[in-house]
């Protein structure tokens, strides 16, 4: 029997996310021996390499971009080079597990910034799955407590920094290839960092470093290509939710690569956010059927 379309995209989104954690799996692995300024050039240039070799063959790789959409591609750069060096260095200094569950209010967070900044309507239903959500986030960071640190508000600034670069690729219009945007942004990033690599010593790789540097590039290039294959298969709508297997993702590396198990408090935070994440959008895809109706 063959699949649906929204089982494929269902099955693409979990792929998505068990690449992108196996990256942050493999980046935190190499922490404290290559520093991270050099890593991101390395990652960098492998997957811009690959990006760019993928909006080539999809006839993405050219300059007629709208003049607007030029200001938010930059904008999208800022964002993206702001949460590499936020979360990788957040994430190299906490649990792979309590990163990925901040990370996880990332929806909620855009769906909130979307109202306040773009006027996009919020219902009190999706509201309160917003603020209950961050709650959770509070019971993982626990301001003021032992566990709370300079880390942990790195980890938060990251959220801050992939808003802004989703925010702005919501504004983007049609006629600009995602490909292309995707390109533009690995390469500044690669660019930004070997700019700031030059202010640290290079260290040479052993084969081990090596094979999970390139490793992590591997899994970025496959998470890249997911998202792209889950944005043409299947309704949003119901893919969307299967992000947060990110999150399990994260428990059980984190607890088989490095021996981290989340405290109870952080367990009931990230459950709280995945909850909280998941009713949003189904309640945002119970809003998109109504609104289909009426078009009908």
């Amino acid at each position: 029997m063959p699949l649906s379309d929204n089982t494929r995209g269902a099955l693409m989104m979990m792929a998505s996310m068990a690449a992108f954690t196996l990256n942050d799996t493999l980046m935190k692995g190499l922490a404290g021996e290559v520093p991270l300024f050099q890593l991101l050039v390395l990652r960098g240039s492998l997957t811009t390499i690959f990006t760019g070799f993928l909006a080539w063959r999809m006839g993405a790789m050219h300059l007629r971009i709208p003049a607007r959409d030029r200001g938010l591609i930059a904008l999208r750069m800022v964002g993206e080079i702001g949460a590499a060096y936020f979360f990788l260095t957040a994430l190299f200094n906490m649990p792979l597990a309590n990163v990925t569950a901040i990370l996880q209010s990332l929806p909620l967070v855009v769906t909130l910034c979307a109202a306040l900044f773009f006027g996009e309507q919020l219902g009190w239903r999706r509201m309160t799955a917003i603020l209950v959500g961050l709650v959770g986030v509070m019971l993982i960071v626990r301001p003021g407590t032992e566990g709370f640190n300079l880390y942990s508000i790195y980890a938060l600034i990251s959220v801050a920094f992939v808003v802004l670069r989703d925010l702005a690729t919501r504004r983007l219009s049609g006629s600009t290839h995602s490909m292309m945007v995707t390109f533009a942004t690995t390469l500044s990033v690669t660019v930004f960092f070997g700019a700031a690599s030059v202010t640290v010593d290079w260290v040479p790789l052993d084969a081990r470093s090596a094979w999970m540097t390139v490793g992590a590039a591997a899994m970025v290039m496959l998470g890249y290509v997911f998202s792209v294959l889950v944005m043409r298969i299947g309704e949003i709508s119901f893919v969307a939710p299967f992000r947060y297997t990110g999150l399990i993702w994260a428990l059980v590396l984190g607890w088989y690569v490095f021996g981290d198990w989340p405290k109870p408090l952080t367990l009931i935070g990230a459950s709280i956010v995945a909850s909280s994440g998941v009713l949003m959008l189904l309640r945002e895809r119970q809003l998109a059927r109504r609104a289909r109706k009426k078009a009908v």
